[in-house]
């Protein structure tokens, strides 16, 4: 072998050990051939000028305009490594053309053959008209999204759409482009669906995730984790009792939640926020101790005694045999009313149950009144000064007595 041969041989060897690793790559079989319109995850390899090399697992190369990959200040928004979903828009020679979504640069051709091949086209909302907003695509041509295909759920401000700039999918393509209909709903139920695959990968009862308040009821809360929607019903929202549950939260809120239940069969999920939080009956011995005193809000009245708030989510019950102050009642609404304040004193706590029993302090107090006047009683008693009743007579005996010396 001549040194010439020799050295056209170590040219050639590197672009055979890559044709190698590539067909090792792929595992020594042909890549199924990519069809206008596919969807693929793509891993970015390089940048070169305009354009993003991937590796789309074909023998050709995968190249992406860099302008899809710039934000609204020119910074690229992906590194090396990072995965895409793209669509496969055409095949010249050995390169493969890609796209994240048909962009203002495209043309009325390009239009026809996103909606022949599904691919996502950018528009800008222009204006509102009669059933829904004036869509801006490529090469200035108008398009017509309903109210309907705006959202996932309806706005109830049509303003916040305007001026933006968002992806939609063609859904009808007539009159040679002079009648187009296009829906962002269905881009946004992808992504959707997207969400919930990896969620159903990853989501377990017990696991804390962030939820956005999507709509509130009188029964509870609609919450979105992105991907999945569930209720939070008003008993999980607090420990405490919530009347209006408008006092805590708002549409658009972000929230931390606790799973508590999954049935993706029927689509159903059921949230507590209350699991989020600290249990304040951990803390109620050391915070309420039997024989403390306390002002409490009487939060509600039953037949049988009065609920009276002492801290978030700890209440206490006053027996109804102890709030007439001595009368009997027939319902502790005749004494109390809810949302009053009222001095109480723990008389028993029970942990495990969850229970403490209150009495009033008003009450307490007239009993220890009366007490101390028994007491008294009988140490004049004790002195040997007779009963009550000659305890009345000595100071008209001692007037008589006084009239006589005189």
């Amino acid at each position: 072998m001549t040194e010439e041969t020799k050295d056209n041989h170590d040219a050639e060897e590197p672009e055979e050990d890559f044709a190698a690793m590539l067909e090792a790559s792929l595992g020594g079989k042909a890549a199924p051939r990519l069809e206008p319109g596919q969807k693929i995850r793509a891993k970015v390899l390089a940048f070169s000028g305009d354009w993003a090399f991937l590796d789309v697992g074909q023998k050709g190369e995968g190249v992406l305009d860099r302008r899809e990959l710039l934000d609204d200040e020119g910074q690229l928004t992906v590194a090396l490594g990072d995965m895409l979903d793209v669509y496969f828009l055409s095949r010249s020679g050995g390169e493969l053309r890609f796209a994240l979504r048909i962009g203002g640069a495209a043309g009325r051709s390009d239009l026809e053959e996103a909606w022949k091949s599904g691919i996502p086209v950018d528009g800008q909302v222009e204006k509102e008209i009669k059933g829904g907003f004036e869509i801006r695509l490529a090469a200035q041509t108008r398009a017509f999204c309903p109210f309907s295909q705006m959202g996932l759920r309806r706005s109830e401000s049509s303003a916040e759409w305007i001026g933006r700039t968002l992806p939609f999918r063609i859904s009808q393509y007539g009159e040679q482009g002079r009648n187009i209909v296009v829906s962002h709903r269905a881009v946004l139920e992808e992504e959707r669906e997207q969400q919930r695959a990896k969620l159903r990968e990853t989501l377990r009862e017990g696991q804390t995730v962030r939820g956005t308040v999507t709509s509130l009821r009188d029964f509870g809360a609609f919450i979105d984790i992105g991907g999945v929607e569930g209720l939070l019903p008003i008993s999980e929202l607090a420990w405490g009792r919530v009347a209006d549950i408008r006092d805590v939260l708002h549409e658009g809120q972000e929230i931390a939640v606790c799973i508590k239940s999954i049935d993706w069969a029927e689509n159903r999920f059921s949230f507590s926020r209350k699991d989020t939080l600290d249990d304040p009956w951990a803390l109620v011995a050391r915070d309420f101790p039997e024989g403390s005193l306390h002002t409490g809000k009487v939060s509600r009245l039953a037949p049988f005694g009065a609920f009276v708030t002492l801290g978030e989510g700890i209440d206490g019950l006053v027996h109804i045999s102890k709030i007439g102050g001595g009368k009997r009642i027939n319902h502790p609404r005749e004494v109390l009313k809810e949302g009053q304040d009222l001095a109480v004193r723990v008389e028993k706590i029970d942990s495990a149950e969850r229970r403490i029993s209150l009495v009033p302090a008003a009450q307490e107090s007239a009993e220890a009144g009366e007490a101390d006047v028994r007491s008294y009683l009988q140490e004049e008693r004790g002195a040997g000064l007779g009963t009550l009743g000659d305890l009345l007579k000595k100071p008209q005996e001692k007037k008589q007595k006084g009239k006589k010396k005189k």
